[in-house]
């Protein structure tokens, strides 16, 4: 049977209004595994609103930083207690691994921790001016914010938006993505468990054209955080200028994995499968463009090809599954729509069909390589967002880099080489915002996440991450006892 859930809103669970409601679906099964309020626009108003509140006259906004940092740290215990069941959440939500899902959750729990010591280093600063008089800069929230995460990472998304934003004393309305909205209403049981005050965050279940447009249409919203696809966020951006929000946008990526001919050969296969096939490729920074010098292109085509074979297909929740379904029927369908593309453009190496037998009812795609990929090929230009590599041969560090850096595209990159000098050359010249040598997908919470060009602008995490929640204002104050004397 499908449970039953509710919104959190104001403090409190209800119902859309209307009592519209939507199937969540388990894509390893195709079956609906639960049902969750449709939220309309007069139910995006009422989180508004109760967010206005909140932050406007509630008591957050009187809340000492060592007291939000407190209840952070609250927070980030709780989702350790709670840790199996969130990742088991996300599991049959989204299809992730359950061993990537408890990964996220310990790392969720982290980013609260990290937030909740940031709350109390919030300071501003005093100025030196030409005049007899002391200026001063002081650090506010920026108010209420919207925030839209998608269905990849469903807890650990939260985690990056909401811990920054609570930890300077902004106020929420946070909508998961439609598809995989369930540990979100769990981390508001565990908000309301921890005693944050009601209408301080809300969680909403509606979808992006209704609920998402109408968060980032309101002049109550100070600010929208999106992470998202290139065209959600072109249309994001376009609606939050009309009432001249604050917007930070973490967007697609098309990235460069660069392998050189003098690499640790066998660590560099392991990375470019890792970095093309965690979660099923559904992931913004994947390593989904593997360019290889010319020197070792056919070993490494070879290697892949066989090694591949080890990334096994399954139940996500069998920990020794390395990749489950993708997210939907209707990712899966645009992901085999571009497998169909690229047989056309290139050649097939492995993989491209859906999963069978067992698997069938579920939403799997097999890990799919492309060899003697050109750049300018779709395959190598669109982000897929599923289990699709290509892999581009490259002559030499020039070659690599113009390569690499031909995409619209600038979140991330990799190069492996044993020459730390020319890796680090290399990526200086990638115009990316993640970048690692010898290594693919390691992220810390202290460290800036971001992209370059259409990858988006602003950063998350780090210290970076919550400069997107705070204001800055000057105040002076005279010293002299003169008048003015203007008149």
């Amino acid at each position: 049977m499908s449970e039953q859930h509710k919104q959190w809103i104001g403090g409190a669970w209800v119902n859309a209004r209307g009592n519209k409601t939507r199937d969540v679906v388990n894509p390893a099964t195709g079956k609906v595994m639960a049902v969750v309020p449709e939220s309309s626009a007069d139910d995006v108003s009422d989180a508004i609103a109760s967010a206005r509140t909140a932050f406007d006259s509630g008591p957050w906004g009187k809340t000492m930083h060592r007291d939000r940092g407190a209840l952070l740290f609250k927070v980030a215990e709780a989702i350790r207690a709670r840790a199996a069941e969130l990742a088991e959440i996300d599991t049959r939500n989204m299809g992730k691994p359950i061993v990537e899902a408890e990964f996220d959750a310990a790392d969720a729990a982290h980013c609260f921790e990290y937030y909740a010591g940031l709350a109390s280093k919030v300071h501003g600063m005093t100025l030196p001016v030409p005049d007899n008089a002391l200026s001063m800069t002081i650090r506010e929230p920026v108010g209420v914010v919207g925030q839209i995460i998608p269905w990849n990472y469903p807890l650990l998304m939260a985690a990056w938006k909401l811990a920054p934003a609570l930890a300077a004393g902004c106020t929420a309305v946070l909508k998961p993505a439609e598809q995989s909205p369930l540990s979100a209403l769990v981390l508001a049981d565990i908000f309301e468990k921890a005693g944050l005050p009601p209408g301080v965050v809300n969680v909403i279940t509606g979808d992006g054209p209704e609920a998402g447009a109408a968060l980032v249409a309101d002049a109550r919203v100070d600010k929208i955080a999106f992470t998202g696809g290139i065209d959600a966020g072109r249309i994001i951006v376009k609606s939050a200028a009309d009432t001249m929000k604050r917007t930070t946008m973490e967007l697609g990526g098309k990235n460069p994995n660069i392998v050189f001919a003098d690499a640790d050969f066998d660590a560099a296969v392991d990375g470019a499968l890792f970095g093309a096939f965690a979660n099923q490729g559904e992931v913004c920074s994947a390593g989904s463009r593997l360019l290889v010098e010319k020197s070792i292109y056919p070993k490494m085509c070879a290697a892949l090809a066989d090694k591949v074979k080890r990334v096994t297909l399954g139940d996500p929740l069998q920990r020794e599954t390395k990749m489950g379904p993708l997210v939907s029927a209707e990712q899966r369908d645009r992901v085999m729509g571009y497998i169909e593309i690229g047989k056309k453009e290139a050649k097939l190496l492995c993989g491209g069909k859906r999963g069978s037998g067992a698997l069938k009812d579920g939403f799997y795609v097999e890990p799919t390589i492309f060899s003697d990929v050109d750049n300018q090929m779709r395959i190598a230009r669109e982000e897929i967002f599923g289990p699709v590599l290509v892999v581009i041969p490259f002559d030499d560090e020039d070659d690599a880099i113009r390569i690499a850096n031909d995409t619209p595209y600038g979140l991330a990159g990799a190069a492996w080489t044993r020459d730390v000098f020319k890796g680090l050359r290399v990526l200086k010249q990638l115009r990316a915002g993640i970048l690692w040598l010898n290594t693919y997908h390691p992220t810390y919470n202290e460290a800036p996440w971001g992209g370059y060009k259409q990858s988006g602008f602003g950063r998350e995490l780090g210290v970076w991450g919550i400069e997107n929640y705070l204001e800055t204002k000057q105040i002076n104050i005279n010293l002299s006892e003169a008048p003015i004397g203007w008149y």
